[in-house]
């Protein structure tokens, strides 16, 4: 064990997905660096679901959608100057691969890790790096996320790591022992979203209350609808971060599109079922609680295309099977 490495910095920016399903490599560092303070530069607006964290140092909100969106050159600049104000890190890591987080790590003093030029998601980022791991991109996209941290502080890798794992987050214990059933109906790209028709008519075949989780208006009005065509089916109200999480890790069994808070439940050991369209079950890691269905079409990782919708074409009473079956 290196005990000189104390002070690290993880670099995840977003969407909410890649943070849920990276925040598993906490527990992995602080069993071999119990003593190591871990920083993680994050995106503002999913910031929520890691301060607090016990196994975290710091939390430190980047807000570059609000400077791209506003073009705000003096937040940019008071951005980078609280980059560099920072205190030296013994390794930084870019577990993102993209050139907006090479880029923050840039500003950030001390030895920078990240993909290679073949495996990152966009090849310039590398780079920035002082060292990188050769990872293909097709791998599971857990296991990159686990593998490029590990490598850089020196941690054997093995699929125990993933598959032993303590629920990632921290949450208030449920004191409801009654079965609920959580539908998450929305995503970032309409393509990844299971028709809120055949959510009705899955409803339907489910045998407990089915609980309706949205996010944004038009989800909304999904959740709406649905509720109107299905006797057990219950709108959230809408959550905080902390708030999905706590709900997700009570709830008997969470289905719901390629999308963060579907992901929540396997990071919780959960059970879940995760429905894939454009995408496909490279995005979960799989265990015999946690369940992937996929629509007939072929993905390309490589060139995914945001006009597949044959997510449409999984029947509602296959996921039901799959469910009846995880709710016994």
């Amino acid at each position: 064990m290196n005990r000189s490495i104390s002070r690290i910095a993880i670099v995840r920016l977003s969407a909410l997905g890649d943070i849920v399903n990276t925040a598993v490599v906490l527990q992995i560092i602080h069993s071999h660096y119990p003593d190591a303070a871990i920083d993680w530069f994050v995106e503002e607006a999913f910031s929520p679901i890691l301060i607090g964290h016990p196994l975290l140092n710091e939390v430190i909100p980047i807000p570059l959608k609000r400077i791209k969106k506003q073009k705000n050159l003096s937040l940019l600049r008071t951005t980078i100057r609280a980059l560099r104000s920072r205190e030296k890190y013994d390794r930084i890591i870019d577990a993102q691969g993209l050139l907006k987080s090479a880029i923050v790590t840039a500003f950030l003093r001390g030895p920078v890790h990240g993909f290679d030029r073949h495996s990152a998601r966009e090849g310039i980022a590398s780079w920035f790096y002082s060292t990188t791991s050769s990872i293909a991109y097709d791998v599971n996209v857990i296991k990159r996320n686990v593998m490029v941290i590990t490598q850089a502080l020196n941690i054997p890798y093995s699929d125990a790591l993933i598959e032993q794992k303590l629920p990632v987050f921290a949450h208030t214990p449920s004191t409801d022992n009654e079965k609920k059933i959580a539908l998450v109906i929305g995503a970032s790209w309409p393509s990844k979203c299971y028709p809120k028709e055949h959510f009705a008519a899955l409803c339907a075949l489910l045998p407990y209350p089915c609980h309706l989780i949205w996010g944004s208006p038009s989800e909304y009005q999904d959740a709406l609808w649905i509720a109107q065509h299905c006797t057990n089916a219950l709108i959230t109200e809408k959550m905080s971060l902390p708030q999905l999480v706590d709900f997700i890790a009570g709830c008997t069994l969470t289905i719901g599109n390629d999308t963060g808070p579907t992901h929540m439940a396997w990071a919780m050991n959960r059970p879940s079922i995760t429905l894939f369209g454009p995408t496909n079950e490279r995005m979960i890691y799989p265990t015999s609680i946690n369940l992937a269905i996929k629509s007939p079409s072929v993905v390309d990782i490589y060139h995914i295309n945001r006009n597949d919708f044959s997510i449409n074409e999984i029947f509602p009473e296959e996921i039901a099977k799959k469910a009846l079956e995880l709710l016994c």
